[in-house]
């Protein structure tokens, strides 16, 4: 193996990225775009849901009830209703998610009988914020109906019991429990999968479709040459990438960062040297732009979006899937980053993850090489 050769291949590769718009334009807007996208446009936390009110006791106890509702950032009062029917209206029309309705004799029940209904509708056409628009309801109405009870005790002269447990809830790691704080690192997977295997995937293609493939054959450059040579430009990219991405996390998304740096860039170059081996490997097979460009994207961007835990967990999948999911070297990275950038886990205790990772790398190493010939077909 010689140095000057692997060289000379690298040279000839950085030409080639040069010439190229559609790599620069990678390179260059894809990492930011897909930052920007994911950091502000994917956001799991669901806060002010459009509430509708139906107030047919029109009470003094009815309104305390419902003010409840409009001191959160769970809900959002946008309507309030005075017949059943402008309701549903409502609720059919997607103008509310939730809708509440106060019967008629509320109070009076509630402090003659010690008990009162009330309705929630929710439209569960999407089921994830109806679901959440319930607990909401439920931890609102439960918390109404605690302060009522202490007030009827006190009212009356007597104490109100303890409860027989109590807890203090304390959240780690993502104390503000906020989406972004989980996804803007997933994120950095992303874009190193989609880069690296998307760049890469067109190495070997490009030189059969330019007619170039006979000249790189009849060169004494071996075939491992020829593979250090045209990755480690993208090697080069890809680290610069995952730095720019790590800092844009930690400056801009105010991501907090509890790792090793040092770490985080061992971890980061075993990922990159497995989507660049498959990314090389899918350039040797498909041997056209197109098809590579093609097998690239459908290979990386939807295992890492879709079965990576980046933003289903994985857990929680069918099992088969989550069989599935071991083969596929984003699951481990974003289990890594995660841990780094929140946790700030020794890396003792991310072993099985980066040992997964190595022997990914080895079999498509492998595979990569064994997979291109020195000749014509």
């Amino acid at each position: 193996m010689s140095l000057r050769r692997i060289l000379a291949v690298m040279r000839k590769e950085v030409i080639q990225i040069r010439r190229d718009p559609l790599s620069l334009m990678v390179i260059l807007l894809l990492p930011l775009i897909q930052l920007l996208v994911f950091g502000y446009g994917v956001n799991i936390d669901i806060k002010h849901i459009p509430l509708c009110v139906y107030d047919r006791d029109a009470t003094q106890t009815s309104q305390d009830l419902l003010k409840h509702f409009q001191n959160t950032d769970y809900f959002n009062i946008v309507h309030l209703s005075d017949n059943y029917r402008d309701v549903v209206q409502h609720i059919d029309h997607g103008a509310c998610t939730v809708a509440v309705v106060v019967p008629a004799q509320f109070a009076e029940k509630l402090h003659s009988q010690g008990q009162a209904g009330m309705q929630v509708l929710l439209d569960a056409s999407d089921a994830n914020t109806a679901s959440i628009g319930m607990s909401y309801t439920i931890s609102i109405v439960e918390n109404y109906s605690s302060e009522v009870q202490i007030d009827w005790l006190e009212r009356h002269g007597l104490a109100a019991a303890a409860p027989d447990v109590s807890f203090q809830a304390r959240t780690w790691f993502n104390e503000d429990l906020e989406s972004k704080v989980t996804i803007v690192p997933g994120v950095i997977a992303m874009v190193m999968a989609v880069v690296g295997a998307f760049l890469t995937s067109l190495t070997i293609a490009r030189e059969w479709e330019r007619g170039t493939m006979e000249q790189l054959i009849s060169t004494p450059v071996g075939k491992l040459e020829i593979q250090i040579g045209k990755l480690a430009p993208y090697f080069m990219i890809g680290v610069a990438d995952t730095a720019g991405c790590s800092i844009v996390a930690v400056r801009w998304f105010g991501v907090p960062f509890r790792g090793n740096w040092a770490v985080l860039f061992a971890c980061s170059v075993l990922f990159l040297v497995v989507v660049l081996s498959l990314g090389y490997l899918i350039s040797v097979v498909a041997k056209s732009q197109l098809g590579a460009c093609q097998m690239a994207m459908l290979g990386t961007f939807l295992p890492t979006f879709l079965l990576s835990g980046f933003l289903f967990p994985i857990d929680q999948m069918p099992v088969v899937v989550q069989w599935i999911t071991v083969l596929l070297p984003p699951r481990y990275y974003v289990f890594i980053l995660r841990n780094i950038f929140l946790k700030g886990t020794a890396v003792r205790l991310m072993a099985g993850q980066l040992m997964a990772l190595g022997i990914i790398a080895v079999v498509l190493i492998t595979l990569a090489t064994r997979a291109f010939h020195k000749r014509l077909e």
